[in-house]
């Protein structure tokens, strides 16, 4: 039965290719129907699978971490285009199965959703997963963000693998608890950055202790709710980290782990965390220090995630935002580097991006400095306009432009420094805007 559905999708995932469609999700959505949502289970894997989940950096890190097994020499598969529900990991491993359905290779390295790892995972065995961290994100689609973190506890209750957990996270942090006879258990942590603060400015999930319910008391905040804490009350929070960030410094950016000096191209206290997370890594399946050094120097991307434009002579960052913490992190960047800047925020409500538009008002647009101008454009691009009005921006400083290279036009008709943040749906149709009108005007894509 399995060889028969795995001959259906390949001869899918053929007759997709002729129309010049990727094949990354439907081949799976047909399979989830015909073996009653158990996709995963027709597949032989004898490799290790390593999983990355949580809210924000799942690309990144799932790449990175590719690469490192990469230059180490070893066959890997990934889901590098995202598709990372079990309909899209289906449709993956179709593409490199046999017509048995056995997958070749050393290891799978795999994207996974949030709300689909108990999904895929109770179908494959799983040697590492690797959590993040969670925000609050896409309430239509998930729900409060205590029901996905349930979901993942209860299955950590079984699970005895490697467990690499944000250990500044607070919800990610509880999972290593989630059955004490797992012994492979481990924290990623960083130090202070300089913009660490004493008390928390943006929206936060972490104040209570998970086990006891007493406040969480926190030595320092590295952004919304991520920093380190303790609960005084049963000592949650305090464990030895497996890998630890320090010397952190964002104007380079540089950073050391267990001794090596990294220097990231990103720079960002959030990439820190990814790339502490990828160290841990290549630490616990012993890689070369070089070629972990290596990876996380040269690690970009070119999706919508902290690439950088020059309009003209005008240099221009666009960040993807699809929740209240990645908005938060791209201020935080923007108001970090000196002198003026403008601010591009495009918001589309597609079904995609969640319907629910709400996030918006947990972004902390009152820490604004030296942001001269905003423009704001998509489909929501009123709502997002009314709420920088309502955080105290003066609201002639703030010019609604609905279509895209409309939009694009008014912030390159300044000098200065422009940042942009898009929304899930918006990033894409943002990036072709920005090309477009260096297409027209001149500039480059960096």
């Amino acid at each position: 039965m399995n060889k028969l559905l795995v001959i259906i999708g390949k001869i899918i995932i053929k007759i997709l290719h002729l129309f010049k469609r990727n094949a990354g999700n439907l081949p799976g959505i047909i399979l989830w129907h015909l073996t009653g949502g158990k996709c995963c289970r027709m597949f032989k894997i004898d490799c290790p699978i390593i999983a990355v989940t949580g809210t924000n950096g799942k690309t990144s890190v799932t790449n990175c971490i590719a690469q490192l097994f990469e230059q180490n020499g070893k066959k890997i598969i990934i889901n590098k285009e995202g598709n990372n529900l079990d309909t899209g990991i289906c449709s993956l491993l179709l593409r490199h199965c046999s017509i048995s359905g056995k997958v070749d290779a050393d290891y799978l390295i795999l994207e996974t959703d949030e709300s689909h790892v108990p999904v895929v995972y109770s179908q494959q065995k799983l040697e590492t997963l690797v959590v993040l961290n969670f925000f609050r994100d896409q309430l239509d689609r998930n729900g409060e963000m205590e029901t996905l973190i349930q979901k993942i506890n209860h299955f950590c209750k079984t699970f005895e693998g490697n467990l690499v957990l944000n250990g500044d996270d607070p919800n990610t942090a509880r999972l290593g608890r989630a059955n004490p006879d797992n012994k492979n258990v481990r924290y990623f942590h960083a130090e202070p950055y300089k913009f660490a603060t004493e008390k928390i400015f943006e929206a936060s999930e972490g104040r209570f202790c998970p086990f006891c319910g007493q406040p969480l008391e926190y030595d320092y905040y590295q952004y919304s709710h991520i920093g380190k804490f303790i609960c005084r009350n049963c000592g949650f929070g305090d464990f030895i980290p497996f890998i630890t960030a320090s010397n952190i410094d964002l104007e380079k950016p540089v950073f050391t782990a267990d001794g090596n000096k990294y220097s990231p191209k990103l720079n960002s206290i959030y990439n820190v965390y990814n790339m502490t997370a990828v160290a841990g890594i290549g630490k616990l399946y012993n890689i070369d220090r070089n070629i972990i050094n290596k990876v996380i120097s040269r690690y970009t991307v070119k999706n919508g995630r902290m690439e950088n434009f020059m309009l003209g002579d005008r240099k221009t960052t666009l960040n993807l935002a699809k929740n209240p913490v990645g908005a938060n992190m791209t201020l935080r960047v923007m108001n970090e580097m000196q002198g003026e800047k403008e601010l591009l925020f495009v918001l589309n409500d597609n079904v995609a991006d969640g319907l629910d538009v709400s996030w918006i008002w947990d972004i902390n647009f009152s820490i604004f400095r030296n942001v001269t101008r905003v423009v704001t454009s998509g489909t929501r691009a009123y709502d997002i306009a009314v709420r920088i009005k309502c955080s105290g921006y003066d609201a002639s400083d703030i010019v609604v432009k609905p279509d895209l290279d409309e939009a694009v036009e008014e912030l390159a008709r300044t000098d200065g420094r422009k940042f942009v943040i898009a929304n899930y749906t918006a990033v894409q149709s943002t990036r072709n805007a920005l090309k477009r009108y260096i297409s027209k005007h001149g500039g480059k894509n960096e």
